[in-house]
């Protein structure tokens, strides 16, 4: 152990404080052995360092900080140079704000359109979103602090988050949800990672020692931290065995008396204890130096910083007959609300406080373009308002074009909940409907971090697309529109036509306890295209105001070689993507998957030869009886395209195997085979498994347990706590019906009884929520006498926690 010495001089209780938090945002110091604390904040697209209250929902002010595009926004640049730029950007601010590790960047695969985090995430694809997240880490570390990769893992809805458990296959784990995160961990060295608040088939993930052992350490290397996701926590001794290292927030010394009495019994070896203090101190004395000195960051670089990412994150959905990019002087008028109140970060724990917000209407007097006029057009928060609508009607009747800045509201994408549907707010879409009555030339700029459905689009000539694109969003789209960028972004994730047809449809979010993965590897385009399913927009897709050409494709088992030529009057940049297909394999697998991608910038009439290379997950699948990556041997065509589904250059290349016979039996896996996912049997999905499915239910005595969520007392046999869940319900229902759904309310209600005694600070102990259990499942009498005594209990333990320093 590298801390041995230091190790040696420590109490037990010392070291067992030590793998829990100091607070919420701090862990603890040894003040007598000189062993400092470092501090975590919360920001994937920006630092959130709250400097009063502290809370895990972002609802409390934070010391103001650059907001830069979201993930989801990001990962559409497909440039990971960009990515690693802001980045390191982002670790100036961190370090002025002494903040050592950002709990970020979020790289959860996004399984289902309507995850209400999806806008933290980068991509449907693990390989994208694995290259994008290394990138921010180096970025990050570059500067000496560190980058926290998150939620580790298979954490794909919001709905019952600390309560759900992920069912899935080995391989599907392998392949989808976890290659993104081990390109992360193998290309950026993060000091550190996040475990999940879910179950990964039957086991916490911030306990699974499948998970943070022998996949994160022994495969992959990792020698950094876990930390818990806050309050995610559910047995701090397991997890510590398991291979976990900080439980946050803290417990007030709950959990920390727990690893204590674990070593003493010899449930637990103290030998472990410290080899996780060892680790722990390793990042620590990494970590700290870094923010001893005092710094500022330029304001106007960073915002300037933010506003060159955005730029490179803008998608050209459509643009029929070159509408875009607008002329000089045209007579256009702006409607919608989020042209004076943009839309530009999500909401939750990843809410920045930006140190400058640009609208819109604040800066479109720099372009030059001939405004008539403004209209807010609809209500923000959803109600129908038939003045804005007919205010708006007549103002497009006065301009040649008519610039409309539609999307999600900021409720509408949250931590805490899922959304309901992929469509827009129906005001929204009404106003335009209105709107092409009076004018045909609408331009729709899109806002929100997830796709929508689009039934409108066949009827508006041009849509572009910003996603969540920061605190200095409005300028990056006024230049795309008025042609002084060159929008060079690409979908990093489908758009269907209709929810429906999505692959998670069936299957998404959890019922009761399991989140089946029933869909398996096919999530996002490896479905679509595998099934023949057609969709609005595809993955890797979008428009320029030029265009590119691709010949001479050479390939070998190395790399793919082509020529990339700017055949247009325009700059620009294209990003070519490389995709590997095995058609006829006696291993089922998507029709196409991506493994491979350059954004490469030309000037007009520029050839330029690219070269993909072809690296170790180029061939692999994951062998669920071998239990590890095996090649099949064949022929595999090596496509080069503009999107999944506009491939341009095709060759093939003999790959040898790697002797491994197929661990399948086809005949009970033919809808994988197919790709037809959409209504996989019991016997189909039990196949996949290699086990039966587990029981998900709720306990059929009616009886809640510890991990059974606060949303679940509508059952319960006490008539207060049934009487409880009825009050909060209203409360939600209300705020949801007035489009603010209230995220304290929906935080506790998807929360497991466990939760309170994890996100108290100590107030409330274990003990405590055991008697309150009692209570809730109708023995009163005894649960009031354990809610008593542990309260005096806690309270003698909180004043311990606090003298341990």
């Amino acid at each position: 152990m590298k801390y041995q010495e230091l190790i040696s001089k420590m109490t037990l209780e010392e070291k067992c404080y030590m793998l829990s938090g100091k607070d919420f945002w701090q862990t603890r110091t040894v003040k007598r052995l000189g062993i400092p604390g470092i501090f975590l904040a919360d920001g994937p697209h920006g630092v959130r360092k709250q400097a009063g209250a502290a809370d895990q929902l972002g609802l409390n002010a934070s010391i103001p900080a650059t907001c830069f595009p979201t993930a989801a926004t990001m990962a559409n640049s497909w440039d990971v140079d960009l990515a690693e730029e802001m980045s390191e950007t982002l670790a100036e601010e961190m370090i002025s704000q002494k903040v050592n590790i950002l709990l970020g960047p979020g790289l959860n695969i996004k399984r289902s359109p309507l995850c209400g985090r999806n806008f933290e995430y980068f991509s449907e694809d693990p390989y994208l979103a694995g290259k994008m997240a290394a990138s921010y880490v180096k970025g990050i570390q570059k500067k000496g602090v560190s980058s926290c990769p998150k939620h580790y893992a298979v954490n794909s809805q919001e709905l019952r988050r600390m309560a759900s458990d992920s069912v899935l296959d080995e391989r599907t784990l392998r392949e989808i949800y976890l290659t993104g995160f081990e390109i992360a961990v193998r290309e950026g060295k993060p000091k550190a990672i996040m475990s999940a608040y879910n179950r990964v088939n039957g086991v916490y993930a911030n306990e699974s020692k499948h998970l943070l052992r022998e996949i994160l350490v022994d495969e992959w290397g990792f020698d950094g931290i876990v930390v818990s996701d806050w309050g995610g926590s559910n047995d701090h001794v397991a997890g510590v065995e398991a291979g976990a290292h900080l439980e946050m927030p803290t417990t007030g010394g709950d959990s920390d008396e727990e690893l204590i009495a674990a070593v003493k019994s010899g449930m637990i070896s103290e030998a472990v204890v410290d080899e996780r203090v060892d680790e722990l101190l390793s990042v620590i004395m990494q970590v700290y130096p870094a923010t001893e000195n005092e710094t500022e960051f330029d304001v106007a670089e960073h915002h300037a910083m933010a506003q060159k990412a955005a730029e490179g994150s803008i998608v050209l959905l459509k643009n029929d007959k070159h509408i875009l990019p607008l002329k000089s002087g045209a007579k256009v008028a702006v409607i919608g609300d989020f042209a004076k109140n943009p839309r530009y970060q999500g909401a939750g724990s990843s809410v920045v406080n930006c140190t400058k917000l640009e609208s819109t209407m604040d800066i479109i007097k720099d372009f030059d373009l001939d405004v008539v006029g403004f209209s807010a057009g609809y209500d923000r928060m959803g109600k129908p308002d038939e003045a804005l609508k007919k205010e708006a009607a007549e103002l497009a009747k006065k301009a040649d074009i008519v610039l409309l800045y539609i999307g999600l509201d900021e409720l509408s994408e949250s931590e805490g909940l899922d959304r309901m549907h992929m469509k827009l707010p129906k005001n929204q879409t009404v106003l335009l409907k209105e709107l092409l009555k009076a004018n045909k030339n609408i331009v729709v700029v899109l806002s929100g971090g997830a796709p929508v459905e689009m039934p409108w689009a066949d009827h508006v000539p041009a849509i572009i697309h910003g996603y969540l694109s920061g605190q200095a969003g409005a300028a990056a789209m006024l230049k795309a529109l008025t042609g002084q960028i060159n929008p060079c972004g690409k979908l990093s994730e489908s758009y269907p036509f209709h929810y429906e047809d999505t692959p998670a449809f069936h299957y998404f979010p959890s019922k009761e306890r399991n989140a089946e993965y029933r869909e398996g590897l096919y999530v996002g385009y490896r479905y679509y295209t595998t099934a023949n399913i057609p969709v609005r927009y595809p993955f890797g897709y979008g428009l320029s105001y030029t265009a590119f050409k691709y010949t001479d494709l050479a390939v070998s088992n190395e790399k793919a070689e082509f020529t990339l030529t700017n055949t247009g009057s325009a700059d620009g940049a294209e990003v070519a993507q490389l995709y590997v297909s095995m058609q006829n394999g006696k291993v089922f697998r998507p029709l196409r998957e991506l493994k491979g991608f350059k954004k490469v910038f030309l000037k007009a009439g520029e050839s330029r030869r690219v070269t993909i290379e072809l690296d170790d997950k180029a061939f692999r699948y994951f062998d669920v009886k071998t239990n590890q990556w095996e090649i099949e041997g064949g022929d595999y065509q090596i496509q080069i395209g503009a999107s999944s589904e506009d491939i341009r250059l095709t060759a093939t290349v003999a790959i040898a195997g790697s002797g491994a016979k197929n661990p399948y039996d086809n005949d009970n896996l033919s809808c994988y085979y197919s790709g037809n996912i959409k209504e996989v049997t019991d016997a189909s999905f039990e196949a996949l498994l290699g086990h039966t499915i587990p029981d998900g239910k709720w306990n059929s005595d009616g009886s809640l347990d510890l991990n059974d969520a606060i949303c679940q007392m509508y059952y319960a046999k006490s008539r207060i706590a049934r009487l409880v869940w009825k009050i909060m319900t209203g409360i939600k229902n209300k705020s949801e019906a007035k489009g603010k759904p209230n995220l304290n309310v929906l935080f506790i209600y998807n929360m497991p009884f466990r939760g309170i005694a994890k996100m108290t600070g100590g107030a409330v102990s274990m003990d405590m929520v055991r008697g309150i259990l009692d209570m809730v499942n109708g023995h009163f009498g005894k649960g009031f006498g354990k809610l008593v005594k542990g309260f005096f209990a806690a309270r003698k333990t909180m004043k311990k926690a606090g003298r341990m320093e």
